[in-house]
């Protein structure tokens, strides 16, 4: 088994991979606790959905081991289950049934788009500055889930939005937002989940010693329990296929292939996880895995699957080969039977997770040319609008628009390309069904 990851060829040894794939699992654990606390809000259970997304990451990151043979970790994709649940399921009133229906077609989408290796024509024709401010605005939109879930930001009529009032529940908050930085900056392993933890365990006295929440903040429901497979197969495969899904589905589509491709190239770069011609290793069966993920998510219960960059931390520990992945994918498996227990977590106590993964997302905006101005307005727009909008959608179909607009105005022609232009006509029919 050890020779089918030739790990004497990659200079590596198999205690090494299995430290790294630990470490890695880590480093992505949090998605077992803040995956469900999102999808839950668009009416979702709990435990159902902590199952679907150890599946999801058990099976996906399995197939990335043994398929692709890469050290990446697959899970379901921070922002997408934002999209999947605030602007999909809570703003377009779909569904959740049928918003899965939409994770499975824009999987098969993938497939296709993957076996004939059209998905990497597509992201190529994507200009780069509009893809650094796409994963910008998602970082943003993510962050500002992160405070309104801790109430940090409300609503305020007289200044669209506001600080919340003081209150235990807060200042647990911010305690565990302080605490959870202070663990990243240090690059201690599994920072972001330890984080989470402490911010549970200090939420239930803060409750119990101020009495000025009206809910208790932890609810111990026991330790064990059998896993919840109550979404299985619970998709609506025929409304999703309605012309007023397809923005839904379209939205899936670029948002995981901006994100997993990007990550692919990324750690691929960064670890030298490159073929003999210069190209990410493997990255066709990279790119197929991903997209079974996103078909399997739909299956299962949960929003898209997608690449963790949070894979580099197991690959800075020597992580190589595809036994690093199949290690990570080992450790989801427990998570099965702990349900009640991870249902304890409050939402505070996920929301310094959702703020810091924004710090992570925000970092490409170094990588555009804010003097270029013909390149900064349409991806400064693209960035902004989704927040602003509180929809992914919406700030990648103006990215692309004023981008298409501005260089065509100014004649520079031989920025726009073919493929941008059918993608602008996607765009602007996704607009018209609204």
């Amino acid at each position: 088994m050890l020779s089918y990851f030739e790990l004497t060829k990659n200079k590596t040894t198999w205690q090494t991979e299995v430290l790294a794939g630990a470490t890695s699992f880590l480093a992505t654990s949090y998605v077992i606790i803040v995956n469900p606390s999102i999808l839950s809000q668009a009416g979702l259970p709990f435990s159902g959905v902590l199952t679907a997304t150890v599946l999801v990451s058990f099976f996906s990151s399995l197939m990335m081991g043994l398929y692709a043979k890469n050290p990446i970790l697959v899970a379901p994709g921070m922002g997408l289950n934002a999209f999947f649940t605030f602007t999909a399921v809570l703003g377009m009133k779909v569904p959740w049934t049928v918003a899965l229906g939409a994770v499975f077609w824009a999987g098969i989408l993938f497939l296709i788009l993957s076996v004939f290796n059209i998905r990497t024509y597509i992201v190529k024709a994507i200009p780069r500055p509009l893809r650094y401010a796409i994963a910008a605005g998602i970082g943003l939109f993510i962050t500002l889930i992160g405070f309104a879930n801790a109430k940090f930001i409300v609503a305020n009529p007289a200044t669209i939005v506001g600080i919340g009032r003081l209150t235990p529940a807060l200042l647990t908050f911010l305690a565990g937002l302080l605490i959870t930085a202070i663990l990243v900056i240090r690059q201690v392993k599994g920072g972001i989940l330890l984080g989470i933890l402490f911010t549970t365990l200090i939420a239930y006295p803060m409750g119990r010693w101020w009495a000025l929440d009206t809910a208790p903040l932890i609810n111990w429901q026991g330790l064990f329990a059998a896993p919840d497979f109550s979404l299985l197969f619970k998709l609506d495969l025929i409304h999703s296929l309605q012309w007023a899904i397809a923005p839904v589905i379209f939205a899936f589509v670029f948002t995981d292939m901006f994100d997993s491709l990007s990550t692919f190239v990324g750690l691929a770069e960064a670890a030298n996880l490159l073929d003999e011609n210069g190209e990410p290793k493997n990255v066709q069966r990279a790119l197929l895995t991903d997209a079974v993920a996103t078909t399997l998510a739909g299956l299962v219960g949960s929003s898209p699957g997608t690449a963790y960059i949070e894979s580099a931390v197991g690959i800075e520990a020597g992580g190589r080969t595809g036994l690093t992945a199949v290690t990570g994918a080992i450790l989801f498996l427990p998570f099965l039977f702990l349900a009640p227990l991870l249902s304890v977590v409050p939402s505070i106590a996920t929301s310094p997770a959702l703020v810091l993964v924004g710090v992570f997302m925000v970092k490409p905006v170094v990588k555009i040319n804010w003097l270029q101005l013909d390149d900064a307005i349409p991806a400064f727009l693209a960035m902004v609008l989704i927040p602003f909008t509180n929809s992914i959608t919406q700030g990648i179909i103006w990215g692309f628009l004023s981008w298409t607009a501005i260089k065509l105005v100014m004649g520079k022609s031989k920025e726009v390309s073919v493929t941008l232009i059918i993608i602008d006509v996607f765009a602007i029919v996704a607009l018209a069904l609204e």
